[in-house]
């Protein structure tokens, strides 16, 4: 499948089959695939909660209006953001660049973040947006359906993976077999709408 026919056919699919399990050959592959999602200064502060424990399931979906795909799903991602991850070893994202470059970058990104604390939950939920926009068209390359979802209590989810004081959760990504079509796009708004050149009226 190409990465347009991924776009066009990506639909958040609802309903799953409960029984499907997908193979750790298969959640590897796809998590290797988020990983390369792009992330501001390389800092890849994403950290995915991969929801396994089937108790652990039920207890979030209690706290997620009752949708049944937190636990039907064959994954359930949770996409948190390690908003302190600018200033945690930052060598080591650019361990491979050339010294010069690495001399430039590290103090430049410590002087970017230090103190800015919306700066950093932007950063943060971009990062997240991206990589689950990795994640759903690379399980729709698989064939499998996905589900963007925010559509819960943060704090209670925070509290049952114990979440650290210094992440932020975005989002969560349901991932399976899909069993019930999702319904026609309800419309798009035209591209006259949504596209502006060069500035605002």
């Amino acid at each position: 499948m190409d990465v347009s026919k991924a776009v066009e056919s990506r639909r958040a699919v609802k309903v799953y089959d409960p029984n499907h399990r997908m193979s750790e050959a298969e959640i590897e592959k796809l998590m290797s695939l988020a990983i390369l999602s792009p992330t501001a200064w390389n800092i890849q502060h994403w950290r995915f909660v991969l929801v396994r424990d089937p108790q652990l399931r039920g207890q979030i979906r209690a706290v997620a209006w009752n949708q049944p795909q937190v636990t039907d799903a064959s994954l359930l991602v949770v996409l948190t953001a390690d908003l302190k991850a600018w200033k945690k070893e930052p060598a080591r994202y650019w361990r491979n660049a050339p010294q010069p470059v690495r001399d430039y970058v590290l103090p430049t990104l410590a002087n970017c973040y230090e103190g800015r604390e919306q700066l950093q939950r932007d950063e943060g939920m971009r990062s997240c947006g991206m990589a689950a926009t990795t994640l759903m068209l690379a399980a729709q390359e698989m064939g499998y359906q996905s589900c963007p979802m925010d559509g819960f209590d943060f704090d209670a989810v925070g509290k049952l993976i114990n979440l650290p004081a210094d992440h932020s959760i975005a989002m969560f990504v349901a991932i399976g077999k899909g069993i019930q079509e999702a319904m026609p796009r309800t419309g798009q708004l035209p591209l006259d709408e949504v596209v502006v050149i060069d500035r605002f009226a």
